[in-house]
């Protein structure tokens, strides 16, 4: 790998990378939580004239010495000659003047909360042109016939996000559109993010179960490998104000013992539109012989990998690895396309004009960008939705509610969505013996297998939820 030195102690950069060192790997969104960090390099970018907004890319290695893992982060900051009371939850750190005086001493601000960097961003789209030079830089893009994006609008936050940044941009000047949400991509891959791809792709195809989009920032930067690469920054699309988070309306639903089939076989219609749609619009490979080979190849590695880390799993190996060995005999498989690649509850809003709507197609976030835009199974996003409906049940159960109703509630909430599913899509995985449900039985089992891992090492009071799915994929 080719890199950047750190900077000397008498280099003007050397304090922010100090600053920021110690702070990114504090953030929700840092991938590697909990491992050492080393700074490798630090490219910057003004965003406006007065080079207050500024967009970093962070390269750190995580873990001692070069066999860490690199991973690049864009890192939006603004830097102020003086503090701002009002942005004082979102201060980074202060900077010092320089050696014998070199250099003004700057607060350092986290982009997304200051006003000034969000209108950079919205006047980067707007203008469609780029910055920086040939080393790092960015540019913006409006959608064709998309949203209008507000230059002149109120800017907050939202909470709770993991992997990325979202800031919900409302207008303030006559006419005021719909509200827009920008999406700032915190861990940057090279090529094309699967969010705007596909979403895009959906939008122009007449598809009313994504949101609408409005524009995106792409641009280059050196790559963990030290090479220039390129790749999207940001993307930017509909907001639907007003709308209801789905998990928080199922796991409700579950709690007050509430039936959710009308809800459920609904958003397996929307799902079953949504993949129609996909394969219709984005290319399609067959699913030969081959492919389901390396797909079970997978699936037997991941038993493995779980039952290693689980010793919950025991006992459990063998019929794991007969149930997953089973797709190798799979002869009719559905044509592999681009899927959602994350599916469950978190990942859908209800809308009272639209109904369900589908956000957030980027795929697992920590999985490679190159394998997140491979053609699936659209039965594996099927099977992450069954899951999430386990998990709200889950819920039920830990408010006070009775483990039988939840376990009702969950299997009832299954079967509408398979239901809908379904009827849209002409495949019923729920026919005992038919290659549709051996499919979404093994793909089922391998993200539940994942969960059991996921609840030893971060809730092991809920490790019940998916090991009680796995003994009944297994039964």
């Amino acid at each position: 790998m080719t890199e950047n030195p750190t900077p000397s102690s008498t280099s003007p950069d050397h304090d922010l990378l100090t600053l920021l060192g110690d702070w990114v790997p504090r953030q929700r969104w840092y991938a590697h939580k909990g491992s050492a960090a080393e700074v490798v390099r630090l490219e910057r970018s003004d965003l406006d004239e007065s080079g207050v907004a500024q967009l970093l890319a962070l390269t750190m290695r995580s873990g001692a010495g070069p066999g860490g893992e690199t991973t690049v982060y864009a890192v939006p900051v603004t830097l102020r000659p003086a503090p701002d009371p009002d942005l004082a939850h979102a201060l980074v750190g202060h900077l010092p003047a320089g050696p014998d005086g070199a250099g003004d001493p700057a607060w350092v601000y986290d982009g997304p909360h200051d006003p000034t960097w969000t209108w950079a961003l919205r006047a980067l789209v707007l203008a469609e042109e780029g910055v920086g030079d040939a080393a790092f830089g960015a540019g913006g893009a409006t959608a064709d016939g998309g949203l209008v994006v507000p230059l002149e609008a109120r800017a907050r936050v939202l909470t709770g996000e993991q992997s990325n940044t979202s800031i919900v941009l409302t207008g303030t000047e006559e006419p005021i559109g719909p509200p827009v949400i920008a999406k700032v991509f915190r861990v940057l891959n090279p090529g094309d993010n699967p969010d705007v791809v596909v979403q895009t792709a959906l939008a122009e195809a007449g598809c009313r179960r994504v949101p609408r989009p409005a524009g995106w920032v792409d641009g280059h930067w050196t790559g963990a490998e030290g090479a220039r690469v390129q790749g999207h920054l940001a993307h930017l699309t509909e907001f639907l104000a007003g709308s209801e988070d789905a998990w928080k309306v199922a796991s409700a639903a579950a709690v007050a013992g509430r039936d959710f089939s009308v809800e459920a076989a609904e958003l397996g219609r929307a799902t079953a539109e949504v993949h129609a749609t996909l394969a219709r619009t984005l290319p399609t490979v067959p699913a030969t012989a081959e492919r389901l080979a390396v797909l079970a190849d997978g699936l037997h590695a991941r038993v493995d990998w779980a039952a290693a880390a689980a010793t919950e799993l025991a006992g459990l190996l063998e019929p794991a690895h007969a149930r997953v060995e089973a797709v190798r005999s799979v002869q009719a498989a559905p044509d592999l396309q681009r899927v959602h690649g994350d599916y469950h509850l978190g990942q859908v809003l209800h809308s009272a004009e639209r109904g369900w709507v589908l956000l957030d197609f980027e795929g697992e976030p920590l999985r490679p960008l190159a394998e997140r835009s491979e053609p699936d199974l659209a039965l594996r996003d099927v099977a992450g939705m069954l899951r999430s409906f386990d998990y709200a049940a889950g819920s039920a159960t830990a408010a006070g509610g009775a483990g039988e109703a939840a376990a009702a509630w969950a299997t009832a909430a299954r079967d509408a969505f398979l239901q809908g599913w379904s009827e849209v899509s002409g495949v019923d995985p729920r026919r005992t013996g038919s290659e549709a449900a051996t499919l979404l039985a093994a793909l089922e089992l391998d993200k539940a297998l994942y969960e059991v891992v996921y609840e030893v090492r971060n809730r092991p009071t809920w490790v019940s939820i998916p090991l009680t799915a796995v003994r009944r994929l297994l039964a």
